[in-house]
């Protein structure tokens, strides 16, 4: 059975894109802990990501640099973090969080954002890409 990013990935499901190649899928992160918040995904369906091959690995870690490089340069923060947890959706992810307080990285303070406020984000960030 497909999981939810696949569908993402196909257009079956909504997203606000950030970027993307033939391995990697960057989208806003729905639920997200500030603005700016982007999921990073293999298109390959692996659960885990220590269970991914070395170079999916590696061109995983690669293309989550160069998103969270964009994130940087377009939203206003102290950092850029990343995470990576895996527990929400089976299926690999990196978390990139623009930080100006510990709490952004805690999963527990969230934001609320409009379609168009998503959007002007998405948008914002592929400028930098």
């Amino acid at each position: 059975m497909q999981g939810v990013f696949s569908k993402i990935i196909a257009g079956q499901i909504p997203s606000y894109k950030v970027f993307e190649d033939e391995n990697c899928y960057a989208f806003l992160d729905i639920n997200p802990n500030a603005v700016g918040h982007t999921l990073c995904v293999t298109k390959k369906e692996v659960d885990k990501i220590f269970d991914l091959l070395d170079q999916d690995y590696n061109y995983l870690m690669q293309f989550s640099r160069k998103v969270a490089v964009a994130i940087q340069k377009a939203i206003p923060c102290r950092r850029g973090g990343m995470s990576v947890i895996g527990l929400e959706v089976p299926h690999v992810h990196v978390h990139l969080i623009p930080l100006n307080a510990m709490e952004d990285a805690t999963f527990q303070k969230k934001v609320s954002l409009t379609p168009s406020e998503f959007q002007a984000t998405a948008t914002k960030i592929q400028e930098y890409l």
